[in-house]
């Protein structure tokens, strides 16, 4: 064999060898693809998702299916090239730049917890904002979680204080506490009464604003909510707040006659604050794939991802669109008398 030919089969060796080297380099990006879709009616195993003691309940049918996203890649164990590039030509899954995920400034753990945390809170707002839609009595105590390092609260209120009230009107909820500070403008003063250790403590708070320029006096609440029968919902390795939406619906059914769905295939997402306001999430299109591939007809949109959902939707999946769980009990209204002309249709 000539020098020539030796050099040019190592030559080409070498670029097989790099490229091969290459395509497992880790690449800081993640994959976002249709998860599992979990009807809110029904069992994980042997335990039902959704578990009432102590009220009458309803036997139900149908499916009320919150969905999710699969995640592939992070901090833990990154993708490398090959995958990363597959996915940007697989219409159903999403590479996204990592950051967008897992922040710089968090670890994978610290991004776990949250999730966690997230889904426990998601929890309990679809409990409260369930029964307060269906005029069941709730009582909830706002409790100060934590403060931000720049809160201009620092000094006046402290982890643990209950809120009791905001100039002069009852925090009933975390979201009525929201309402009530962003009602403000930014530099504006607000007057908060606390319950701690036992007594009253009335402190003055300077508001600040927040990137979105809402007023906000920087602390983190949680609702402590005393409910007059037991709720309990079952679900792990699942994290985040999008499927308060899900949840919510899904007591709702238990708690009245006829079946919510009348039988129907609907799923859905969305987060819900105690007041039942739905809010917007991430990852519509591979929810939607998800729920479709399941088996889904129906889907219900929060307003806010309307025009993506409409631009990605699969075929054969109705868009309803969402902003409230009232507007969402009135939607399936709908879809069990088979009125799809009162149902409100998502647009671009």
């Amino acid at each position: 064999m000539s020098p020539r030919v030796l050099t040019l089969a190592a030559a080409g060796f070498l670029v097989v060898v790099l490229a091969a080297v290459a395509a497992l380099l880790p690449v800081p990006y993640v994959a976002l693809s249709p998860g599992p879709s979990t009807n809110t009616l029904g069992a994980v195993g042997d335990t039902a998702l959704i578990r009432i003691e102590g009220r009458e309940t309803f036997p139900t049918k149908g499916h009320l299916d919150l969905t999710t996203v699969s995640v592939l890649g992070g901090p833990r164990q990154r993708m490398d090239i090959v995958t990363a590039l597959s996915g940007w030509l697989d219409d159903e899954v999403a590479i996204v730049p990592e950051e967008q995920i897992y922040p710089e400034d968090e670890t994978a753990e610290e991004v776990e917890r949250q999730s966690t945390a997230e889904m426990t809170e998601s929890q309990e707002n679809a409990t409260t904002a369930a029964l307060r839609e269906l005029g069941i009595p709730v009582t909830t105590r706002v409790i100060v979680d934590s403060l931000a390092d720049d809160s201009p609260a620092r000094g006046k209120l402290e982890p643990g204080d209950v809120v009791r009230e905001i100039d002069g009107q009852a925090a009933m909820g975390g979201a009525r506490l929201r309402d009530l500070i962003t009602a403000h403008e930014p530099g504006e003063p607000v007057a908060i009464r606390v319950r701690r250790d036992g007594r009253l403590v009335d402190v003055t708070v300077e508001t600040a604003a927040a990137e979105d320029g809402r007023a906000i006096v920087g602390i983190l609440t949680r609702d402590d909510a005393d409910y007059p029968f037991t709720v309990e919902i079952s679900l792990r390795d699942v994290g985040g707040p999008s499927a308060g939406l899900m949840f919510a619906l899904g007591i709702v059914d238990k708690l009245t006659p006829g079946a919510l769905t009348g039988g129907r295939f609907v799923a859905g997402t969305g987060t819900i604050d105690d007041a039942g306001e739905v809010g917007a999430i991430g990852g519509i299109p591979q929810k939607m794939v998800g729920a479709r591939e399941a088996g889904a007809t129906v889907f219900l949109v929060p307003e806010g991802n309307c025009a993506e959902a409409v631009r990605t939707a699969p075929d054969g999946l109705q868009l309803v669109k969402v902003d409230t769980l009232g507007n969402a009990v009135s939607a399936l209204d709908a879809v069990r008398a088979d009125r799809p002309d009162d149902l409100p249709a998502c647009v671009g």
